[in-house]
């Protein structure tokens, strides 16, 4: 165990999985428990800048009564293998094996959290969880996998012209090379045909958490602003078909999409608020 100034106590593990283990960071309530969360990391590079976040959110919800489970997905992080051995339904069984883990530890129902992409996975992969997620915290979470695989696939063409000066390859082009069954190098991390095809089939609007609670939760650039026309419209739709669904815009950095390591201290602060209000 380790701890730090004002911080609760938090163990780092490996937990076995199919093809390795993955890397865990269990962040037990340090106040009367009132629940549990599983955290699921965005993808790529997007998971580094948000580590400093994903730990600090965890260490406020643990000290507020909500255990949190970290897991590195297959291929990422610390955890085996490197992201060509990834594929959607290995991650979702990512997910399985950390709620069985947290809800053999814990008591009452574990939720999932998810960031960007971690939060499509998050929804995707809780129909197949036992015990059943009963809420779901989603931060920024990406609303068409076709648009961020083609943002992603932007990185290897804004490299390409880096190099030439000029365009010598589109997202088209990539997506072409993909089908025709290549592996794509970008930005340092290798893409399969597989993944790439996953990623791009999802849409936030087909996975609605019926009989669930969902928090979600988006960054915008000024206090007052609303979500965006695209996540209002599926929280909408959600709420149509049932679905408890308490939307939050909280102003501040895009830290996911920095260049430094930032922070978003009202996104924590709500979050917690939230998630875990003062016992009465």
């Amino acid at each position: 165990m380790n701890a730090g100034p004002h911080r609760g106590a938090f163990e780092p593990f490996f937990l076995p999985a199919a093809y390795g283990e993955r890397f865990c960071i269990f962040h037990p309530a340090t106040a009367p428990e009132r629940g549990s969360l599983v955290y699921l990391h965005p993808f790529a590079e997007e998971m580094n800048k948000s580590r400093r976040m994903a730990a600090l959110q965890s260490r406020m919800l643990a000290a507020s009564g909500i255990a949190v489970l970290q897991i590195d997905l297959l291929g990422c992080g610390d955890s085996s293998g490197e992201l060509r051995d990834a594929s959607w339904p290995l991650w979702r069984q990512d997910v399985q094996l950390g709620v069985q883990w947290l809800a053999g530890r814990t008591s009452g129902k574990v939720g999932l959290w998810g960031l960007r992409l971690g939060a499509l996975l998050a929804l995707d992969a809780a129909r197949d969880c036992d015990p059943a997620p009963n809420h779901f915290v989603l931060w920024q979470p990406v609303t068409s996998g076709e648009q961020f695989l083609t943002q992603f696939l932007r990185l290897r063409v804004a490299t390409g012209m880096i190099a030439s000066g000029v365009a010598s390859t589109s997202t088209q082009d990539l997506r072409n090379e993909l089908k025709a069954g290549t592996l794509l190098e970008i930005a340092g991390y290798d893409l399969t045909p597989a993944l790439a095809s996953s990623i791009d089939a999802l849409k936030l609007a087909e996975l609605a958490p019926r009989g669930a609670r969902v928090n979600w939760f988006e960054v915008v650039a000024e206090a007052g602003r609303p979500l965006p026309p695209a996540s209002r419209r599926i929280a909408d739709a959600w709420t149509a078909e049932g679905v408890d669904v308490g939307t939050y815009a909280i102003a501040g950095e895009r830290f996911w999409n920095t260049i430094e390591i930032a922070e978003c201290p009202g996104l924590l602060a709500e979050t917690t608020r939230l998630l875990a209000p003062p016992l009465r």
